[in-house]
């Protein structure tokens, strides 16, 4: 199941157009992602969106880009691997999203699962966010402006979460918010950070560590 998003809000020119961002797919595709679904995602979802217009221009390249207040919008090839991650064993209907940042991971993952449940400890990013993903008319999307680390009880359990931002440990609060068969994916560490996937088993939490990373840090409270 792949949402739609409006195609006028598709179109680029010059670095953001479409012969751009397929050179793009076919670089994911040479670092190893595979998921075709993810793949076409990626494609589709219109990643200078969720920048600034002064970094517009670099959306379609495989780097970390600024969105301020000290957090970055995620290499595409982290947001595919990450997502390809969280799917890999079979469809998610509820997926909680640890940091919404500019709203472009969330993008991916409301047009791939039910529904996505993301919280944000930055209040201007969530209101920035919010904005770019009503252009989009994805409506599956339900936002909260909290503390990450405390997950959002409320409305759990789910059977996908995504952190995009890394704590020195995993928080507890967050694995006592996976359902049963739901996977957890998540940077972790502090100098030297690595990703990780934990599924939640009858017996407990299986961890498996997936290759180096670079995140911002999971911080405490919330700002505005």
């Amino acid at each position: 199941m792949i949402r739609g998003v409006n195609r006028v809000d598709l179109n680029g020119i010059g670095m953001t157009s479409q012969r751009t961002r397929e050179r793009l797919i076919q670089r994911l595709i040479a670092q190893g992602v595979s998921d075709l679904a993810v793949l076409d995602t990626i494609r589709t979802t219109p990643r200078h969106l969720f920048l600034d217009e002064a970094m517009a221009h670099r959306a379609y390249e495989d780097v970390a880009l600024p969105i301020g207040f000290a957090q970055t919008l995620s290499q595409p090839y982290i947001v595919a691997r990450m997502t390809e991650l969280l799917l890999a064993r079979g469809p998610r209907r509820r997926v909680l999203e640890i940091g919404t940042g500019s709203g472009y991971q969330t993008a991916v993952l409301a047009r791939l699962v039910e529904e996505v449940y993301s919280v944000e400890r930055i209040k201007a990013l969530q209101q920035r966010a919010r904005r770019r993903l009503r252009q989009l008319k994805l409506r599956n999307v339900h936002m909260c402006h909290a503390d990450g680390a405390l997950g959002w009880a409320e409305r759990g359990p789910f059977d996908g979460i995504l952190a995009t931002a890394a704590p020195e440990r995993i928080p507890e609060e967050l694995l006592q918010q996976l359902a049963p068969g739901g996977r957890l994916v998540i940077p972790v560490g502090a100098e030297r950070q690595h990703l990780q996937v934990v599924d939640r088993t009858h017996e407990g939490f299986d961890t498996q560590i997936v290759e180096d990373v670079n995140f911002v840090p999971l911080r405490p409270g919330t700002r505005r």
